[in-house]
């Protein structure tokens, strides 16, 4: 044996910063996340021996668990430093069982930020396992396991559809997006009318009618509109004007402190990527994995440069206040600190305050002296948790507010203005609000005179929808999933296409909505918000010690097996047994439960039959009818193949094809649920992917698209020097030679005997590559940022990226066909 010790982490990238921090004597290695887990094609648990998990080790981790045993005979001792969290340390806890490890031995060491000083500290005390977090991971593993594997497949036998999916947690959420768009459809706006006054006295402000006859004019949270048309607006008018005096009769002026805002927990970081970076949250936390695994910064050397990023707690280390505390008078002035620090307390104690908040590891790497070591996206969120985190510790904001009351007959008039006299904390995270406007000095019983009256027509608006933000809050206050689980959730729904983005609001489908229905009437307590709250509390409980987690589970087991027993099921038409899903090396069908004493089988998805819709084919005068295809329902001919005219039924924006001048624009969704707009005109090949607007180009007259997240309007022509896209034209489109054929031939043949690795296959290995390489690789293949951008990102030209991504992939792909020969 070596005097090595043998250190087990998540992710490849990790595994490189803290080699580097721990030097020659260490051995890092990447479990890539989970290595073992319950079998893809079997339940996996033994219902009748409460519960117990059959895991098995992952098809495309053998060769990782291999190298793990390998690099484990030769060192000297192990440790396991997954992540923090319930995740990690079953992580642990399968690859310490698959390494021959005894679990309760000091083998488990936590880090809860990659930097020097807390990852020497933390090998030199390692703890046993904690078998309470396994314990509350395994529970939540075989529940989602038990609903997952009994109620998909009910999903797609009632919907004839492959591919559907529910959860505790998904479908929970997927009833919050299908009832919040349910409330937006039954909504009537309410009219109401506001009246603007502006009045002198000794100086000119505005006012809005407030009370009439000592009754509140409006009030938007119970309703209350005594102004709701124009007749009585103009009435109101009238008897304002007929007023003979008015008088200032009251000046209220206070001073307001509004304080910071606590440091980030997992949800307020998605929350504010979203209102100010306008990320979502799947984006928001690859990032914050990064930026937490770490980066090279130069002459200091890799570091993670925030804390674990998936927690509820807004508890701060000491040390780390001290450290704010410090680096705040020194960078803003003594007035910027408080007297003393402040503290913050969450929602909830025990188990949600296991981590800290998400803070940066060190107040003195400014988000602008990393600037250079990061990517843009890294640096705009690191500036941002950078911000949150300084301005917690920091003074309250002061403002002077002013209120004026106008009395005059039964009328009430009232303005309030603002003026910001000190801002604290503000210095640093900026003004996110709208504020009042100040108003002038005026002497409370001095007389007044209206000058001027302004009515203005307003509607109640419906609740918005839910955007990736304000559904995880909703989450979060419902008690409904934790902090690892909101990102992944949000992108199942998009994945099942349960949900589609229209902009960054999320919609319920057709088909979304109508899985929600048939959950909520086959199974009301999967789909109860209380319910599901008060599992996740159970496993906390389970986390702390204070139940065992076949308990938790047999609690939500045995209910929901009543529910699915309750559900009616298409019957065998041969033998009258209920049909069931199954599966084989052609996809999913519908088999008889009686197999082998009865073989019949049917098609899962039914073949619809097309529907008239009352119109003749504008091409050869046949009857139209509606069919659907892999992307949902279109409009053919009947006389199809004889006639091929077909067309798409799809939203219309309403305006008209530039190109051809026939078809109207109408907006599609592609195989990835992204929204292109294309031409329902048969044979016409315009398609923009940004909204079209009725405007049209000034110097071509072709319709515009809004760009960006300013909405700028550029050209849709191609030909057009102010398009909206990349100009492709000017790049040669020749004919090939005959050699180039050739080439091209030997090329496909050997792709077809030799499958091209994907991202998937080269990313456990971008640790061995060097630190520039591995970045820039990582951003072009694994989040497909463009070359030109990602060397922008990086400080290099585009000639240097390129010949660097050249190499990372030769790189990659060695390495992946070593290890691919190795396994064979």
């Amino acid at each position: 044996m070596s005097g090595k010790t043998l250190v087990v982490v998540e992710s490849p990238a990790k595994a490189k910063t803290i080699k580097k921090i721990l030097g020659s004597n260490y051995e890092v290695k990447a479990s890539v996340g989970h290595v073992a887990d319950l079998p893809q094609r079997d339940l996996g648990v033994d219902l009748e021996n409460d519960f117990e998990p059959k895991y098995v080790v992952k098809k495309e981790k053998q060769r990782v668990v291999s190298e793990l045993k390998k690099a484990a005979r030769k060192a000297g001792r192990v440790l396991l430093a997954t992540d923090p969290d319930r995740e990690g340390e079953a992580i642990s806890w399968h690859v310490a069982n698959l390494l021959e490890l005894d679990p309760k031995r000091p083998i488990r060491v936590h880090f809860h930020e990659i930097t020097p000083r807390v990852i020497k500290e933390a090998v030199k005390k390692p703890t046993p396992i904690d078998q309470n977090l396994v314990d509350a991971q395994q529970a939540r593993r075989v529940l989602d396991r038990l609903v997952g594997y009994n109620l998909s497949p009910v999903l797609s036998a009632q919907f004839r559809q492959r591919a559907l999916s529910a959860g505790r947690v998904q479908s929970v959420a997927l009833r919050l997006v299908t009832e919040r768009e349910a409330e937006i459809e039954a909504f009537v706006p309410k009219e109401y009318w506001t009246i603007n006054g502006v009045f002198e006295a000794g100086a000119r402000f505005e006012a809005e009618l407030f009370e009439m006859d000592g009754r509140r004019v409006l009030d938007k949270k119970k309703e209350v509109f005594l102004i709701s048309s124009e007749e009585e607006a103009r009435q109101v008018e009238r008897e304002v004007h007929a007023v003979e005096a008015w008088r200032v009769a009251a000046v209220e002026r206070k001073e307001k402190r509004r304080h910071a805002l606590p440091p980030f927990t997992t949800s307020t970081l998605q929350q504010a990527a979203s209102s100010r970076l306008g990320w979502g949250a799947g984006r928001t936390m690859r990032v914050a994995q990064r930026l937490y695994e770490g980066v090279n910064l130069g002459e200091e050397g890799p570091v993670g440069l925030i804390t674990y990023m998936r927690t509820d707690s807004v508890r701060v280390a000491p040390e780390a206040i001290a450290e704010a505390r410090a680096f705040i008078p020194r960078a803003y002035g003594p007035a910027y600190l408080p007297p003393k620090p402040n503290y913050y307390r969450g929602k909830k104690q025990g188990v949600q305050d296991a981590h800290e908040a998400i803070r940066p590891t060190s107040v003195e790497r400014r988000p602008e002296d990393v600037k250079r070591y990061l990517s843009d996206e890294e640096h705009r969120l690191y500036e941002l948790i950078w911000r949150r985190f300084v301005a917690s510790q920091m003074t309250p904001a002061v403002y002077d507010q002013t209120a004026i009351t106008v009395s005059g007959g039964r009328f009430t008039f009232r303005a309030a203005g603002s003026i910001l006299k000190f801002d604290g904390f503000l210095r640093v995270w900026g003004r996110d609000q709208q504020e009042e406007q100040p108003l002038p000095e005026v002497s409370e019983g001095a007389a007044a005179r209206l000058l001027e009256l302004v009515s203005e027509q307003h509607f109640t608006q419906p609740p918005p929808r839910y955007t990736d933000a304000t559904l995880v809050k909703k989450m979060e206050e419902l008690g409904i999933g934790r902090p690892s689980t909101y990102a992944p959730t949000i992108e199942t729904l998009e994945k099942r296409a349960y949900v589609e983005r229209q902009g960054r609001a999320l919609k319920p489908t057709a088909l979304g909505k109508q899985v929600v229905e048939f959950l909520v009437e086959h199974f009301p307590r999967v789909v109860a918000y209380e319910f599901t709250a008060q599992v996740e509390d159970r496993l906390d409980e389970v986390e702390e010690g204070k139940q065992p987690w076949p308990q938790v589970v047999r609690e939500f087991y045995e209910p929901f097996t009543e529910e699915l027993a309750r559900v009616p099921r298409k019957t065998c038409p041969v033998c009258g047994r209920p049909l069931e899903v199954k599966v084989s090396r052609y996809g999913q069908f519908l088999g008889c439960t009686g197999y082998p004493e009865c073989t019949y089988t049917e098609p899962l998805e039914e073949k619809r039959e097309p529907e008239p819709i009352g119109e003749n084919c504008p091409k050869c005068g046949a009857p139209l009818v509606r069919k659907w295809g892999r992307y949902g329902s279109f409009i053919a001919c009947s006389a199809y193949p004889k006639c091929d005219y077909t067309r798409d039924e799809a939203p219309s924006t309403g305006i008209t094809c530039p190109k051809c001048k026939k078809g109207e624009i109408v907006r599609k969704i592609s195989r990835r649920g992204k929204p292109y707009w294309r031409c329902n005109q048969q044979g016409c090949d315009f398609v923009v992917f940004d909204p079209p607007v009725p405007e049209t180009c000034p110097k071509c007259g072709w319709v515009m698209v809004k760009k960006g997240k300013k909405e700028v309007l550029k050209c849709s022509n191609p030909d057009c020097e102010d398009y909206a896209y990349p100009n492709l034209k000017n790049r040669s489109s020749g004919k090939k030679t005959a050699r180039k054929k050739t080439a091209r031939k030997k090329s496909s043949a050997s792709k077809k005997s030799k499958p091209k690795a994907t991202w998937a296959d080269l990313e456990p290995f971008t640790a061995g590559l060097a630190e520039a390489e591995r970045r820039l690789v990582v951003q072009v293949e694994g989040e497909g940022v463009p070359l030109e951008r990602a060397a922008a990102n990086l400080g290099m030209t585009a000639e240097e990226a390129a010949k660097l991504h050249k190499r990372a992939l030769f790189k990659l792909r060695m390495a992946y066909g070593r290890a691919r020969k190795k396994g064979s």
